[in-house]
């Protein structure tokens, strides 16, 4: 009986054949991703615009890292993105600015940001709720909060 092997660059030739029988495009001339129409895509609805710091709430925006949000669509849903840096001293549940006019949240949206780490803690909760305000949760008298970094920050809208 013969025995039939096949060898790698016979797979590997029929696994790149497929996309072109089923499509009718080799890959070579398919469209690169980045000219995917945006409205099917990831479009911005509120470009990066500055967040509101609260006065006298004991936070200071790192100068070179400003507070900012921003609303995105991806695949029809639409997400509220923060970005930006800045120091505190919380020990409990604290407002960390408001968000702009054009952004108001239709409900409790709710993320993570990073904090610093203290006793294996690195991350804080963040609320924006439907009147524009930011707010953290999680600080604790015996684990304080000395900086955050909002950069992580993406949650669903609507």
């Amino acid at each position: 009986m013969t025995q039939h092997s096949t060898s790698r660059r016979s797979l590997l030739t029929a696994a790149l054949a497929v996309p072109v029988a089923a499509v009718g495009v080799p890959l070579v001339t398919a469209a690169p991703a980045g000219a995917v129409d945006p409205v099917d895509g990831c479009q911005t609805v509120v470009p990066w615009t500055a967040i509101v710091p609260i006065p006298d709430s004991g936070v200071t925006p790192d100068p070179s890292s400003p507070l900012q949000a921003r609303v995105i669509r991806l695949a029809g849903t639409e997400f509220l993105q923060l970005r930006g840096l800045l120091t505190c001293t919380f020990t409990g549940e604290s407002p960390i600015g408001t968000l702009p006019g054009t952004i108001r949240p239709p409900k409790l949206t709710r993320g993570t940001a990073t904090r610093n780490n203290n006793q294996g803690i690195n991350a804080i909760r963040v609320e924006a709720n439907t009147a524009g305000l930011i707010k953290v949760h999680g600080p604790q008298p015996s684990n304080p909060v000395t900086w955050i970094q909002l950069d992580s920050f993406s949650a669903v809208m609507r």
